[in-house]
């Protein structure tokens, strides 16, 4: 058993091609594919006792959820941004998806950026959420919650983004940590000063929530409506 313990993290955190066997494996796989297999379910199990039911009656997927509120520090005018964003991945080394849904806004308003930031603790507002989720140590954009900027339109932020690099799984999961909506436009590290390699210069914090595990069923809900949005607007790009 320790043996397998120590062996575990490597097989699920390790290389791709270790994957891509299991993934494409014929449907009698080999003695050391079904043994990669069978240790990554057990690890899954003994780290996330949590997501396992849910992961394999989802179809080896597991789902995510943040419900936003607004920040308990806000001054009096200030937004009142509410909503969810919702995450996807298949385990264990499927590319993390998000849906925003969001609303609040200005009908006329500015981008607006969102970040996971380090901490899930909110008894300060969101100012307590800490700075950007930064395991690796660098600049940024360039940490795996760096969502960039969102355009509302008629108050409302509903957005699919695929392909992200944070991940719901292993030792540099998001689950637990929070997104902030911000106030302000980010500067994508092109503001040539302190602030912008560390937050993009993003400006006050005006929504929160922290990332927990939810059934898939509230992304089956959620994602047909945002969806529809983007087919319209690529219905009407085609016909401009």
């Amino acid at each position: 058993m320790i043996f397998l313990l120590l062996l575990a993290p490597g097989l699920v955190l390790g290389d791709d091609n270790v994957t891509a066997v299991w993934e494409e494996a014929s449907s009698t796989p080999s003695p050391l594919v079904d043994m990669q297999r069978k240790i990554n379910d057990l690890w899954l199990n003994l780290l996330y006792p949590q997501l396992y039911d849910d992961i394999f009656r989802a179809n080896r997927t597991a789902y995510a959820c943040c419900v936003a509120k607004p920040s308990g520090k806000l001054e009096e005018g200030k937004l009142k941004v509410t909503g969810l964003v919702l995450f996807k991945q298949l385990f264990p080394h499927g590319k993390l998806e998000a849906l925003f849904d969001l609303a609040g806004f200005a009908a006329e308003t500015s981008a607006r950026a969102i970040h996971i930031h380090q901490y899930g603790d909110l008894s300060d507002g969101c100012d307590s959420a800490g700075g950007h989720y930064n395991p690796w140590k660098v600049n940024h954009p360039h940490h795996p919650g760096d969502f960039g900027n969102f355009h509302p339109k008629g108050g409302n932020i509903q957005k699919l983004k695929l392909n992200l690099k944070a991940t719901l799984f292993g030792p540099q999961t998001i689950l637990g940590r929070s997104v902030v909506i911000h106030e302000q436009e980010d500067d994508l590290g092109k503001g040539k000063n302190q602030g912008s390699l560390a937050h993009g210069n993003a400006g006050l914090r005006l929504a929160c929530c922290v990332i927990g595990t939810c059934k898939k069923e509230l992304w089956d809900k959620h994602l047909p409506k945002v969806t529809a949005k983007r087919k319209k607007r690529v219905i009407k790009a085609g016909r401009a």
